[in-house]
């Protein structure tokens, strides 16, 4: 990752990055630019570095932040037009974590809003394009992050991934996206999609970034009771590789049939043969839980969403619609006007599975075959190491093919929810292009805290 030293100075790599940000503008990348506060910034660490004083280890670098983290710079939206005005007073733990380290916002990246989507086509501010080819979406929900990255804008951005929207994104623009082991990162600060599922991660263009940025980010915070304490930073069997001739790989059977694009198939087999030829066993395995995971997650997830995002009010922050005669229509016209069409179907389909009569029938249920999932992992990895797998059975599709098609679309995740239940990590991986030049993605999986161990077994793998 290039830093600011006293030859290369943070000015010039900020400008730098705004110029590029500029001159891709057409892909609709960034909701915000954070010009004049980045290039402050940089003059700040350019004083440091003259004065040889600690600059950190992120020392100037540009990133890009995606637009559902709070920050005091530019409006926190999340994409949604229910957040349009709202300035945070507070910054997320993740983001002061990387500044702390000299790293610089240049903007603020779009995404599906509220997180609801696997295209940023569920924008209030429009879609981005992917990186390979304008006329085909760059994944989501965090595709504006992917894209930034992909289009050397920024060295690297945040993202976050309920049910794939790091690891997706990735996999579309042939890039690094890490979904950590749950609880690895503090999500306090972040606007919350499902509380469960949630996690904070990266987009990079090499492993050794992913590994520099988790060891900065890693660890327990006090805000967000759901961290855990830091285990990526110690020396343990979960963060060092062995000699990969010892190494097992699983290869899940579910996945290996015709609903997956026949590329994706041809890159799995490619790298499988690479591991082989290194010493590796490839392990076929069998996990006929996950063929309940999409399912699952589209009862638990939008149960969690209706929960969360009944804070929009149009009161305390935000949009507020007009013209209302009284309290309760305040409430019904500023939620109507402001949640984009994805936003209330999940607010609907939380609510029916969590009302009275329902709750058995689908929740509860849900949630018991969550537990089969985390199980079937549990078991999976006693027979292996990692796991490789897709990370969509899909390259990139093409802008306006699924977003009128939502069961489409939510079979886009069949390949990646079922981590985010199991609360495992999975690191997307460059796996070449297809014939028409798209990126084709991989994910690699492995068990909880084995994030440091993962990301040092996808140098393996390039």
């Amino acid at each position: 990752m290039k830093t600011a030293n006293k030859k290369v100075t943070a000015e010039r790599l900020v400008r730098d990055a705004l110029e590029k940000a500029k001159h891709f503008a057409d892909y609709n990348i960034f909701t915000f630019l954070n010009e004049e506060g980045a290039i402050k910034k940089a003059r700040e660490i350019d004083a440091k570095i003259a004065k040889g004083e600690e600059v950190g280890r992120l020392a100037g670098v540009p990133y890009a932040l995606k637009d559902n983290f709070l920050s005091r710079e530019g409006e926190t939206t999340a994409s949604a037009h229910i957040l349009e005005g709202f300035v945070s007073p507070i910054e997320a733990t993740a983001v002061k974590k990387i500044e702390a380290e000299g790293a610089i916002m240049i903007g603020r990246t779009n995404l599906d809003a509220f997180a609801h989507g696997s295209s940023t086509e569920n924008s209030y501010f429009g879609p981005t394009l992917n990186s390979h080819d304008k006329n085909c979406v760059a994944g989501g929900s965090s595709g504006g992050s992917a894209v930034a990255v992909a289009l050397d804008i920024v060295e690297f951005a945040t993202g976050t991934d309920t049910g794939g929207s790091i690891r997706q994104p990735a996999a579309f623009n042939g890039i690094y996206g890490l979904k950590p082991t749950y609880g690895t990162i503090s999500r306090y600060g972040v606007v919350a999609m499902a509380s469960s599922t949630d996690c904070i991660g990266f987009f990079t263009k090499t492993p050794e970034d992913m590994d520099l940025l988790m060891s900065i980010t890693s660890g327990q915070d006090s805000k967000d009771m759901t961290t855990l304490p830091d285990y990526y930073n110690e020396d343990s069997e979960m963060s060092s590789l062995a000699d990969i001739s010892s190494l097992r790989v699983g290869v899940i059977k579910d996945f290996d049939n015709e609903s997956v694009d026949e590329e994706i198939r041809g890159a799995l087999k490619k790298k499988c043969e690479l591991l082989k030829s290194k010493g590796c066993e490839i392990v076929e395995l069998e996990m006929p839980s996950l063929k309940y995971a999409l399912a699952a997650y589209y009862i638990i997830v939008p149960a969690e969403i209706a929960s969360n995002l009944s804070r929009y009010d149009g009161v305390r922050y935000g949009f507020r619609a007009e013209d209302s005669e009284d309290l309760d229509g305040l409430y019904e016209n500023t939620r109507s006007e402001g949640f984009m069409p994805e936003n209330k179907r999940r607010i609907m389909i939380g609510n029916f599975v969590l009302s009275s009569g329902f709750y058995d029938a689908y929740f509860l249920k849900a949630a018991k075959a969550r537990t089969l999932i985390i199980n079937e992992y549990e078991k999976a990895f006693s027979k292996c190491d990692f796991i490789l797998t897709p990370v969509s059975p899909n390259p990139a599709f093409k802008l306006g093919e699924k977003i009128n098609d939502p069961v489409a679309m939510y079979l886009e995740d069949m390949m990646s929810v079922s981590l985010n239940l199991a609360g495992v990590p999975g690191l997307a991986i460059p796996a070449g292009k297809n014939k028409t030049g798209l990126p084709l993605g991989l994910q690699l999986v492995g068990p909880r805290r084995s994030d440091k161990k993962i990301i040092e077994f996808a140098k393996e793998l390039i």
